[in-house]
């Protein structure tokens, strides 16, 4: 999903995308251990989808302690 889709989103629907993209994650690593991995380029898109979402939760919770201490 596209970091501008992702904006709009709430924390906890971030967090509960992120939950997803981690059991993906694992599903994939479990995969892998069986040798029944058909794609393994998905591991890089699953990992900068992770990264995305966390680096969109930390922004948006730097925002929200800017928001109340500025009051």
């Amino acid at each position: 999903m596209r970091a501008s889709a992702l904006r709009t989103k709430s924390i906890e629907d971030l967090e509960k995308q992120l939950l997803e993209l981690l059991k993906e994650q694992f599903a994939l690593r479990m995969q892998k251990g069986s040798g029944q991995l058909n794609a393994p380029s998905q591991f890089k898109v699953i990992r900068r989808g992770i990264a995305r979402i966390k680096t969109l939760i930390a922004q948006k919770q730097v925002n929200e302690r800017s928001e109340v201490t500025d009051k």
